[in-house]
């Protein structure tokens, strides 16, 4: 079998040509800010070596692309998920109404990313792919996150304060007049539920309540944590009065559990959640949340996305967005 010949690369080019490899680019995809002694050493050794541009690449540098790429970091039940189907949601929709094509990215975090054929990247969230994120960064490939305040990366990107959120949710609570009031966790490897934690426990301490370790389900944003914190909750001798769950899908697990055991919400146990999920409007108790506008985040991530590739706008993007109570039946003042 005959060896396959090695495919030339612009850096072979570059190499060759003594220049570098942004003046190829520029070059092959016919920039004017090119010098006339560098664009005739440019393409003699393209003809020498025959090399052949990629076409989405020359699309790219040209500003033709019209395909946004989001990536989505993975996990159980993912389709079956508020958040995540808000967040497709709201992205899909503002490509639609731009005319641009979507590619949808599952990741685990290590799995590589081809960004060829994309003209920005929106990361919903940063959870085990930070390098993936400072990849398409130092490529220069515009990009954007939603869902995580990145101040520490030079990103642009919009995201929900979930510190201040969970923090209206226990001043919500003790303004009731609760002091036993227990906690379930969202996943605390990623930004949301660290700072909701931190934002409730925070809100708490400084109303002088304490929040003892029995009060405390570390949980995954999973209805099968909540079901498990739900069942060690209500089998306290010291049975709490009031519920923080990190989700509203927790949240309604909660709920369910609570109903099994034959309570009653509010007038035994209040439950507030985080998100603003519409089917917890419609259950057996409508659900006090604090409401976050996932679609929103989503939609305008990528109009701000869409003004940064087409050259419309080249100003730094980094917007906070103050999440809001919505209170309905689901919390009382306790017994």
């Amino acid at each position: 079998m005959k060896n396959q010949k090695k495919k030339v690369s612009i850096e072979d080019v570059a190499a060759q040509a003594g220049v570098s490899i942004t003046t190829v680019s520029r070059v092959i995809n016919h920039f004017p800010t090119v010098t006339e002694d560098n664009r005739l050493k440019v393409e003699k050794v393209v003809a020498e070596l025959g090399f052949r541009p990629n076409v989405s690449a020359q699309r790219l540098a040209r500003g033709h692309n019209n395909t946004m790429g989001l990536v989505m970091p993975g996990y159980p039940g993912i389709f079956y998920s508020f958040y995540a189907i808000e967040l497709i949601r709201g992205v899909g929709h503002a490509c639609e109404s731009l005319k641009l094509d979507l590619i949808f990215h599952i990741t685990d975090g290590h799995n590589p990313l081809n960004t060829s054929n994309v003209s920005g990247i929106i990361f919903a969230d940063i959870i085990n792919n930070r390098n993936q994120v400072e990849s398409a960064i130092k490529e220069g490939i515009p990009a954007f996150v939603i869902n995580h305040i990145a101040d520490d990366i030079n990103i642009n990107y919009i995201g929900v304060d979930n510190h201040a959120g969970a923090k209206i949710a226990a001043e919500y609570l003790t303004g009731l007049g609760h002091k036993k009031i227990a906690m379930i966790t969202g996943a605390l490897s990623t930004q949301s539920g660290l700072h909701r934690y931190e934002g409730f426990t925070e809100a708490l301490k400084k109303k002088n309540i304490d929040l003892p370790e029995e009060y405390v389900y570390k949980g995954d944003y999973s209805r099968r944590s909540a079901r498990i914190a739900a069942e060690q909750f209500l089998s306290s001798k010291n049975r709490p009065t009031a519920i923080f769950a990190s989700s509203d899908d927790m949240a309604l697990e909660v709920i369910a559990v609570i109903f099994e055991k034959g309570l009653k919400i509010p007038e035994d146990i209040s439950v507030i959640g985080f998100d603003d999920n519409p089917a917890a409007i419609y259950g057996s108790v409508s659900l006090t949340t604090i409401r976050q506008p996932l679609f929103k985040m989503a939609e305008d991530s990528v109009r701000y996305l869409n003004a940064i590739v087409t050259g419309k706008s080249s100003s730094p993007v980094k917007i906070k967005l103050l999440p809001e109570l919505v209170a309905r039946e689901s919390c009382s003042p306790p017994r």
